[in-house]
């Protein structure tokens, strides 16, 4: 052989070295960007554990948190499962099914916004597992969510059964579940009533004037039956946004479609609601509360949905910058996932841990 041959032989065994280096590495890391969709589907399976890790199977419930994010915490975990094909957390849908309502029997309160949250979690366990109980269950919710309608500001449902406050989110879950009812019963009758509930709602919420020329919604309504003018917080801005892809996706409405879309378009771009990176954050940060803890992560799952019925490289850019700084953020070997997403500021809990855990739900299901 000659020398020059030899030496072409060695640069070739050379560059096959390194291309079997490159290749090994790559799938050892097992994060890179020739496979996105199994690294978000990853990153939610760990910290979907560490949500889990905050589950009380005595109560059915989720520790470090309340009755009302514990219930979306379950629609959370109930979306992971689904967009995931995992089989693993069906046990816990069916105990807090019965469990939880030990505190609460049949998922019933003094609060209309509380038993929403409840309905709409049985609902997407209803999706995931086809059993009718859970199905079932979110008819009776709604049907004592129904009770609080009356004609005081010409309609709408209160906030709770003390009947003194008109507001956006209660009015707003009234809207979701009725919708989403109406798109899954059998019965023609009963998806008749669910819609003609859903649209009368929606009739009197998009002239309540809770919507300001901005395209937000505010917190509620005064003692004159006027916008408040009160916090506009992004699980507002969330829910109205499922409430409506249900309803246009039920009676082919696109105008419904362009209402929501404004909605999310005016968040997105909100300097109050998004930072100079467009990261997602509350005006009550760092010191939310026990409730404002879990409102974000609603806007991104609403989002998701109205995504999926109306694609945007807005909200897919969105969900994905969001997900990448709550991802920088994980703390510890739990996964734990913080309240700020830009900064990782606060102790995590489970209403921190299942608002985030959205964000990589919807992050894996934009990839699939």
């Amino acid at each position: 052989m000659s020398t020059k041959a030899r030496w072409e032989l060695r640069i070739f065994k050379l560059l096959a070295g390194i291309l079997l280096l490159c290749s090994t590495c790559v799938s050892r890391a097992g994060d890179t960007a020739d496979a996105p969709d199994r690294t978000w589907s990853q990153r939610s399976t760990l910290a979907t554990r560490g949500l889990q890790s905050w589950y009380n199977q005595g109560s059915g419930l989720y520790d470090t948190t309340g009755w009302w994010n514990s219930a979306n915490a379950i629609t959370t975990l109930a979306d992971y499962s689904r967009v995931n094909s995992s089989r693993e957390y069906l046990s816990v849908f069916s105990n807090t099914f019965s469990a939880a309502q030990k505190t609460s029997p049949n998922f019933l309160n003094n609060f209309y916004d509380d038993e929403g949250w409840w309905a709409l979690a049985w609902i997407d366990v209803y999706d995931l597992t086809h059993r009718p109980q859970y199905l079932m269950m979110a008819e009776s919710i709604f049907a004592d969510m129904s009770v609080g309608w009356d004609n005081t500001c010409s309609g709408g449902i209160w906030w709770s059964k003390d009947r003194k406050y008109k507001n956006a989110i209660a009015n707003e879950l009234f809207l979701s579940v009725a919708a989403h009812l109406g798109l899954r019963v059998k019965d023609t009758e009963a998806r008749r009533k669910y819609l003609s509930w859903a649209e009368r709602e929606w009739q009197w919420f998009s002239h309540s004037g809770m919507i300001d020329t901005d395209h937000l919604v505010n917190d509620g309504l005064n003692e004159s039956c006027t916008n408040n003018h009160k916090t506009k917080w992004t699980y507002n801005q969330g829910v109205i946004l499922g409430g409506l892809t249900a309803l246009s996706e039920a009676n082919h409405d696109p105008l419904l479609i362009d209402v929501a879309d404004r909605i999310a378009q005016a968040t997105i771009s909100s300097r109050s609601l998004t930072d100079g990176h467009m990261i997602l954050h509350e005006p009550c940060e760092p010191n939310c509360g026990p409730d404002g803890s879990q409102f974000k992560g609603i806007f991104v799952r609403n989002l998701m949905e109205l995504n999926e019925l109306h694609s945007s490289p807005v909200a897919k850019n969105f969900v994905f910058t969001n997900a990448e700084s709550i991802w920088r953020e994980v703390k510890g070997p739990k996964y734990q996932l913080p309240l700020d997403w830009a900064h990782a500021g606060g102790l995590p809990d489970a209403s921190t841990q299942s608002s985030a855990l959205d964000v990589l739900v919807a992050a894996a299901e934009m990839l699939k």
